[in-house]
């Protein structure tokens, strides 16, 4: 065809066959209409990484030639008008436009399928095969599947009709499926908008299709489990909420995770754990056993915390060029953890206005990432004043756009009785505080430090052994921060932010300190771990 080229805007890999460039006979001018003809046959790969077929199972996503989208001048980062439209990579997703989909699939009569689009009809071929008409409208991905073996649920919630495919074997788990996608549904739609499509479908592969497992295409989504998977582990309702929480963030909130994927995947992931903490356990939303819990929020932040990547790169770089190891951190499990951060700094119904109106204003619309950051501003500053200053942009210069790291410590409690009236006082000195114990008089110092390069503004709680309590307030500037007292009390311990707020701090061990070690807890976890380590051994020598 003399219109059309293969090109390869990111890297110049001449094997790269992804994106196609066709010219038109004639140039198009503004307002005109274009209409395209293509035909095109699809070879689907052996080998399911995301999309194939294994046996008598078949995935289909990414099967069909698909427009980029024309970002306008203005539209998120152009400066000129110009068709965004990037290879295919291994570590990024798609960003397309929101369309209408109409799609006729023709396969054999004996097998069940489901896609991303609601089924208009169904047709008896009278020759072993059968028809489906789908249609689906304002998403930006069609994907579909069939397999003879499927077993089909079918729920409602509101006016979203829920279809589940699962195999025979696991149809024990479509109660705690189709309730997981229901506690989204209501979640995000309380704290960020309506679910605006009238059919959902998602699917839990065989484990023949396994590499389709997890994956997104808006009114279609892939969760994952296995065969006998115990109640307590709910990991098949934390994949069944991620996945669908990308209906919000890449299918409404259509964001290009080629170049910004933290707008997707992390953000997803900030919203995933607070679902399952909501629903399942703030301490025990992943596993819930009476020997072990562990939240979903613990999995991201120590993903971030315990890499050994994370100051390697920031977030502000494309999907395809993070060096091995950082993609899924930063742009996953980071993203979450600024993010859960940021709430504990603005609070939970700030963070849920935010987003409320990050839907009003960019909902099937492509936002960028200075785009959710202007509605971080707009609306902290309405909640909050000049509370954190003009705006939020040095927060996401730190935690987003660089690479340091939060660590606030407490490097010293001190406490000497007061032979001399004299005492050392700076503006933060307490020497009006009464105290009903009848003891000695003390000067007593609290010293804290900044390990990281991240500044933060930070709460220090500060008891005395008499049982009074004062919670300071340190901008987390300085390296240093010193707390100085005087009365008829003892500093007997000292925790810095002691509500968690500010989970992107890397060592929340460092972060308290007391003169009154209590081994109880030290007793019983080592309990805990030696009765889980007997089973351990008990398991594998059955």
């Amino acid at each position: 065809m003399p219109f059309l080229q293969y090109i390869r805007p990111d890297d110049g890999n001449l094997y790269d066959s992804t994106v196609v460039k066709i010219d038109l006979p004639k140039g198009a001018k503004p307002g005109d209409t274009v209409f395209l003809k293509i035909n095109f046959e699809t070879k689907l790969p052996s080998k399911i990484v995301r999309t194939g077929y294994n046996d008598d199972f078949y995935f289909a996503g990414q099967w069909f030639p698909k427009f980029g989208v024309y970002e306008a001048a203005g539209m998120r980062y152009a400066s000129a008008g110009n068709w965004n439209c990037h290879q295919f990579h291994h570590n990024s997703e798609f960003y397309s436009n929101h369309s209408v989909y109409d799609v006729i699939i023709t396969l054999p009569k004996h097998y069940v399928a489901g896609s991303g689009g609601m089924l208009l009809t169904e047709a008896d071929n009278g020759n072993g095969e059968k028809t489906l008409t789908y249609r689906a409208e304002d998403i930006v991905d069609f994907a579909w599947t069939a397999w003879p073996s499927y077993v089909v649920f079918t729920e409602q919630w509101k006016h979203v009709k829920i279809t589940l495919l699962l195999p025979e074997e696991r149809k024990i788990q479509a109660e705690r499926q189709m309730t997981a996608v229901k506690n989204a549904l209501e979640y995000l739609e309380t704290n960020v908008g309506p679910f605006p499509w009238p059919h959902l479908t998602f699917v839990d592969p065989p484990s023949k299709g396994d590499g389709a497992g997890g994956m997104e295409y808006t009114t279609l989504f892939t969760s994952s489990s296995f065969k006998g998977v115990p109640e307590f582990f709910h990991m098949p309702e934390m994949v069944t909420i991620h996945e669908f929480g990308h209906a919000y963030f890449m299918g409404i909130l259509a964001s290009n995770e080629f170049e910004e994927p933290w707008l997707d995947e992390g953000v997803n992931q900030f919203w995933e754990s607070r679902i399952m903490d909501n629903y399942y356990g703030v301490n025990s939303s992943l596993v819930d056993h009476p020997l072990l819990s562990i939240s979903d929020q613990f999995i991201s932040r120590s993903s971030y915390v315990y890499s050994v990547n994370r100051q390697t790169i920031t977030n502000k770089e494309y999907s395809w060029n993070y060096p091995h190891g950082t993609y899924s951190m930063m742009s996953y499990s980071k993203t979450a953890v600024i993010l859960r951060t940021l709430m504990g700094l603005t609070g939970e119904e700030t963070m849920n206005e935010i987003f409320r109106e990050y839907y009003r204003k960019w909902a099937f619309r492509h936002p960028s990432g200075k785009d959710f950051i202007s509605v971080v501003n707009e609306v902290v500053s309405k909640s909050h004043g000049d509370k954190f200053g003009p705006d939020m942009n040095w927060f996401f210069d730190q935690t987003l756009f660089g690479t340091g790291i939060c660590d606030y410590k407490v490097s010293q409690i001190t406490n000497k009785k007061n032979y001399n009236s004299d005492i050392k006082k700076d503006t933060l000195s307490k020497s009006s505080i009464s105290f009903s114990e009848a003891d000695s008089l003390y000067n007593s110092v609290v010293e804290l430090e900044r390990l990281g390069e991240i500044m933060l503004p930070v709460e220090v709680l500060i008891h005395f052994k008499n049982g009074n309590e004062l919670l300071e307030s340190w901008d987390g500037k300085s390296r240093y921060k010193d707390f100085f007292y005087d009365g008829k009390g003892k500093v007997e311990w000292v925790k810095i932010d002691p509500e968690y707020k500010i989970v992107m701090d890397v060592n929340f061990i460092n972060n308290s300190m007391t003169l009154s070690p209590d081994r109880v807890p030290v007793r019983r976890i080592s309990g805990k771990l030696t009765t889980l380590l007997q089973l351990f051994i008990g398991a594998i020598t059955l």
